[in-house]
């Protein structure tokens, strides 16, 4: 037995609209200072008071939010009691507001108790929305969220299915201010998303409808929404695909791709989609001994013709490197700007973190700590991946 788990989504031009609909008398909206400087809050504040809701802000997340971030937004809760929590931006402001409107709903959890496994109550003080800005983390419908741990300085992985937010809105007009290193970086993360949930343990079939549309998407529009941001179409396929992405990693799961990206994240601070985008080849590649028939029909999907699959698999693989080029991202770590020494010295901490990630755990391959050692040195130097 298993569960397709999602929130009502609100999506297409002037999906914003669907505020005047809501609801209530407060709401508290957990964003960023960009978001807010662009003119966004303003726009959802308008809405809600057409509505007759008063809002207050927290204006401060940060990329990959902090647990010190979502404790300020559990005060703020505390003393504003608000009926709605609207987490708005990327996946670093909707996954903040998760976090603290589980805390506010459960105070005798802490964010180290949020698992897969243990029930936690919510819609009891508020509800949440998520409006996503971005296209690419498809935070807005899952039921996860990460926020690192400022102690350990290490990315933990929050997952509970009843936090799943009331209602997704996705507006592709509110994606046009993204540049086009962030509109390559978000849609990266998307499909990272796409390809490790149609081959980690837990696919199904469900999760496999919203992967085999979204990557379509995404290989036809990526290009495009990056050349010109203000191609409505282009954005428009994008925003739904890392929504469909989000809802088919978010009812299967991920795998080793997003166990190096939260890892080089946490060590080097990195963007999460862009390490993922450029992991992504190699991971493939290193599933192909397992992943192969999965693999080659994401390939037919987007005009690959291979009969064997492994070839398909490959090509596949190929196809994303030049992808990356397409949008002009980096092929291996050490274009990123990670020196050789900076490497050297944290590489065992990349694969400790690595092999203990819970995206790692359900990659189709089982993994030993010998092949997450080769894996980085392939994704450090830019090496195949051939064992």
């Amino acid at each position: 037995m298993w569960f397709f788990i999602g929130p009502k989504v609100v999506f297409g031009e002037d999906a914003l609209d669907y505020l005047e609909q809501v609801k209530g008398s407060k709401a508290l909206i957990v964003t960023d200072r960009v978001i807010a400087d662009l003119g966004i809050v303003d726009r959802v504040r308008e809405k809600l008071k057409t509505a007759g809701i008063e809002c207050e802000v927290f204006d401060e997340v940060e990329p990959d939010p902090s647990d010190t971030t979502v404790f300020k937004i559990l005060d703020m809760l505390n003393d504003y009691e608000p009926d709605w929590i609207v987490g708005l931006g990327g996946g670093s402001s909707m996954d903040a507001a998760k976090a603290a409107w589980v805390l506010w709903e459960n105070p005798e959890k802490r964010l180290e108790d949020i698992n897969a496994f243990t029930p936690v109550r919510v819609n009891q003080r508020a509800r949440l929305i998520t409006i996503t800005t971005t296209s690419g983390t498809g935070s807005e419908v899952t039921w996860a969220a990460v926020v690192t741990d400022t102690r350990e300085h290490r990315k933990m992985i929050l997952m509970a299915k009843e936090i799943v937010p009331f209602a997704a809105i996705v507006d592709p007009k509110l994606t046009l201010s993204m540049p086009p290193r962030l509109t390559a970086v978000t849609g990266l993360d998307a499909l990272t998303h796409v390809v490790e949930s149609y081959i980690n343990s837990w696919k199904n079939d469900f999760s496999d409808a919203f992967a085999m549309r979204a990557i379509q998407f995404i290989f036809e529009y990526l290009p495009r929404a990056y050349r010109d941001g203000r191609d409505m179409e282009a954005r428009t396929k994008m925003a739904n695909a890392a929504t469909m992405a989000g809802l088919a990693f978010g009812n299967a799961s991920v795998g080793i791709a997003h166990g190096v990206a939260h890892s080089v994240g946490a060590v080097f601070g990195l963007p999460h989609g862009l390490v993922c985008g450029v992991a992504l080849p190699y991971v493939i590649e290193y599933n192909i001994p397992t992943s192969a028939k999965h693999l080659a029909e994401l390939a037919e999907l987007i005009g690959i013709r291979e009969k064997d699959e492994w070839r398909a698999a490959k090509a596949l693989a190929e196809r994303t490197r030049n992808l990356l080029r397409e949008i002009e991202i980096p092929m291996c770590l050490r274009d990123l700007g990670i020196g050789e020494k900076d490497f050297r010295e944290n590489f065992e901490r990349l694969v400790r973190l690595t092999i203990q990630d819970a995206s790692s755990t359900l990659n189709p391959r089982t993994f030993t700590r010998e092949d997450i050692e080769k894996i980085y040195e392939c994704i450090y130097y830019g090496r195949e991946v051939d064992f």
